[in-house]
């Protein structure tokens, strides 16, 4: 997680429990590195906005990177625009390797820089988002979003992904079985981004991307009544 005051800048990263390289490589960067359980994607984002000490703060999940231009685009923002509070990113998401740009998938505009103070994730299950109530601007490069590099790793995430969005819809009153959510709206879900948003346009990926979404929305409702079956 950049964040910048006056050209100068810092790297935060709060780590839960990696397995991997990633606090020796962070710190061979001069990152200033958390240990930290893992609390929620919203807490665990807010966890590290709190421990920001410049101006600006701009939030990166570890499978994000900046596309060239976008640098020097909130370099040029930041010094010119005095009244904007949050920037919105566009977003490109790659999927086995390939930049999806229909079905619902591109611009996909994420706000992540905010000024320090001016926004906070809130919680909505694996996918928390940022609110800012003050004016906020737009960037013309993306963010670049290497999500699921193998299929394995896709339907890992869509699995893990289900079960989060079948307790927030638990949460919010939806019980029982329902031909309707498990069948045809999954059905409907794959006719509506695969032809009428155009996703067939990204080719083998486009179809498996979105044949395997279909998926994960009756998995999320299956998992609706399996959680209310028990209780």
């Amino acid at each position: 997680m950049p964040l910048v005051r006056d050209g100068k800048g810092e790297i935060i990263v709060v780590d839960s429990g990696s397995t991997d390289r990633t606090i020796e490589i962070a710190q061979s960067y001069g990152a200033k590195v958390f240990a930290e359980t893992w609390k929620g994607f919203a807490a665990q984002k807010n966890s590290a906005i709190d421990k920001a000490s410049m101006d600006w703060v701009l939030q990166l999940d570890a499978d994000e990177a900046l596309e060239p231009g976008l640098a020097a685009e909130i370099e040029v923002a930041l010094q010119t625009d005095s009244m904007t509070r949050g920037f919105w990113i566009p977003r490109k998401n790659f999927f086995l390797g390939r930049w999806i740009k229909h079905g619902g998938f591109y611009p996909d505009p994420k706000l992540r820089l905010v000024r320090r103070g001016a926004g906070r994730f809130e919680e909505y299950g694996a996918h928390p988002t940022m609110k800012v109530s003050d004016p906020t601007s737009r960037f013309s490069h993306a963010l670049l979003h290497n999500a699921y590099p193998t299929l394995r790793g896709y339907i890992d995430h869509m699995n893990s992904y289900s079960s989060v969005g079948a307790e927030v819809a638990v949460a919010q009153g939806r019980r029982g079985f329902s031909f309707a959510d498990i069948v045809i709206r999954p059905a409907l879900t794959f006719i509506y981004n695969y032809f009428f948003r155009l996703g067939f346009l990204d080719g083998r990926e486009g179809l498996l991307l979105h044949l395997y979404h279909s998926g994960y929305v009756s998995w999320k409702y299956a998992k609706v009544w399996e959680l209310t079956r028990k209780k």
